[in-house]
């Protein structure tokens, strides 16, 4: 048993805090609203629905099937607007605001609101900010913004004069959308509007809208893991529709997204926040273990291991430049025991501490055999002024990020989700084709024979996971080369 006493009063109060903060105790991830009714039901909405009933027919009845239709709640409950409001617009002799954001949700879905508005969703449009001139306005167009990387991204919606929006910035559900009133993220991006259900969100569809191709490809590891076949086998299982979603206690069929991600066990309390049970950044270059810190006003952002963990009560720069007190620090190890947690309602120990042995082998594999090597001899290209500072111009440069964005990611999203296909051969298996095919080879082109001797001594050759570049007289049979008479294996 821990000894609380031998912590300290500062680790007391650490330790108390993520407790409370991940939660370890059973609670239904969505809480019911606790407002009275007389809140909502704004007589003048019904003038909305018997309109739209004619204009916006299946809208209406998406809304009419909803839990908010059962509980009186209509249109103007949640569009109904200020008029000093800057998106305020006059729809019909109502003052009204087209989008309904997290902020206006959050007047009756409170711990909802808060839990979203500092995670990793909510900030899903300022963590590619850097990413959007290179590949959105140089590689592919400034268009492909609004119909592309904002939709998943979210975009920072615009407002005209009159209170219309842009068709620049919108229709727009991005998950980090930025909103007129300042609330970071759209409820709508899982539970889709007008319905807003709690089983739409749950279904691994509301999550694989985005999370798929190259650079999250969530939906094709999903589909090709166990978990995957266990849930299409046995969706009619799953109790989606329920109030509570407690796995074990509510549904025991299968894991979707939601529930390693963010849901309920009878151990973990569910969240909003997406991201607090993931030890590992599995989208970048070299991927790093996670410390997450949590702010005194509840924002969060994520720390690599390799800087030292913040302290209580210092202050600490946010993803948005602004300054905030850190009020806890979750560890990489603290993380995991939480993700572990969840995994144990089907597993036993041995089995998760073995799989999770696995996964880490396989990231700490790609990070030191090609991550770490391709990036040195990336970085090396640029000290010496053989590629130019403009990304994307030369062909190793392209190879590079399909060996750590394309190739690496889906190695080791694989590995992470129990997708043998993605973890091998969609995965690490064309990161080899890529390194040593592609990367490589454009290496000595661009550098010629002399400095990319140099650089493949210092960062490859040099490891013993490529030591078989040094012997390339050994024959093997895969290729057809050195085929013994008898066998063809």
């Amino acid at each position: 048993m821990l000894d609380l006493q031998s912590l300290g009063r500062t680790g007391q109060w650490a330790l108390l805090a993520l407790l409370i903060w991940f939660g370890l105790a059973s609670s239904a991830m969505a809480e019911k609203v606790k407002l009275d009714p007389s809140n909502w039901g704004l007589e003048e909405g019904k003038e909305c629905v018997s309109c739209h009933k004619k204009s916006s027919a299946a809208l209406t009845h998406e809304w009419q099937n909803s839990a908010h239709a059962e509980a009186g709640v209509n249109c103007l409950d949640c569009h109904l607007a200020d008029q000093v409001d800057n998106d305020a617009i006059e729809h019909e002799g109502a003052i009204i605001a087209t989008i309904v954001t997290p902020k206006d949700c959050g007047r009756c879905h409170d711990k909802e609101f808060k839990e979203t508005e500092g995670s990793v969703h909510a900030k899903a449009l300022s963590m590619i900010k850097n990413r959007l001139p290179a590949l959105a306005d140089n590689l592919s167009g400034k268009e492909m913004v609004a119909a592309g990387c904002a939709q998943c991204h979210g975009s920072k919606v615009e407002v005209r004069g009159d209170g219309t929006l842009t068709p620049e910035t919108w229709p727009n559900t991005g998950i980090g959308r930025i909103n007129p009133d300042g609330s970071l993220g759209s409820c709508s991006a899982c539970h889709g509007r007008h319905s807003f259900s709690k089983a739409q969100a749950r279904d691994p569809s509301a999550c694989t809208w985005c999370h798929t191709g190259p650079d999250s490809p969530d939906d094709e590891v999903y589909a090709s893991s166990k978990h995957g076949m266990l849930y299409e086998a046995n969706r009619s299982k799953m109790n989606l529709e329920a109030d509570q979603w407690v796995l074990g206690k509510d549904y025991s069929a299968a894991p979707t997204c939601v529930t390693c991600h963010m849901g309920s066990t009878p151990g973990v309390k569910g969240s909003h926040d997406v991201g607090m049970r993931d030890a590992w950044s599995l989208n970048r270059p070299i991927s790093e273990q996670q410390y997450l810190v949590i702010f005194e006003d509840g924002d969060r952002r994520e720390l690599p291991d390799s800087q030292p963990a913040p302290r209580r009560g210092s202050e600490l720069s946010k993803l948005d430049g602004t300054m905030g007190k850190v009020k806890a620090v979750a560890s990489p190890k603290r993380r995991r025991q939480v993700m572990t947690k969840v995994c144990l309602e089907c597993h036993g120990k041995n089995f998760v501490n073995s799989y999770m042995k696995q996964f880490d082998n396989v990231v700490k594999l790609y990070n030191e055999k090609f991550g770490k090597p391709a990036q040195a001899i990336m970085s090396a290209l640029y000290e010496k002024k053989l590629l130019t500072p403009a990304p994307f111009d030369e062909p190793i440069e392209f190879s590079f990020w399909r060996l750590w964005h394309d190739e690496g990611t889906a190695a080791r999203h694989g590995a992470a989700m129990m997708s043998p296909n993605y973890a091998s051969w969609e995965g690490m298996h064309k990161v080899g084709q890529n390194f040593y095919g592609e990367f490589l080879p454009q290496l000595r082109q661009l550098a010629g024979e002399e400095t990319a001797n140099e650089l493949i001594e210092m960062h490859v050759t040099s490891l013993d996971q490529h030591s078989w570049l040094n012997n390339p007289g050994k024959p093997n049979p895969i290729l057809g080369y050195g085929i013994g008479k008898e066998s063809h294996e």
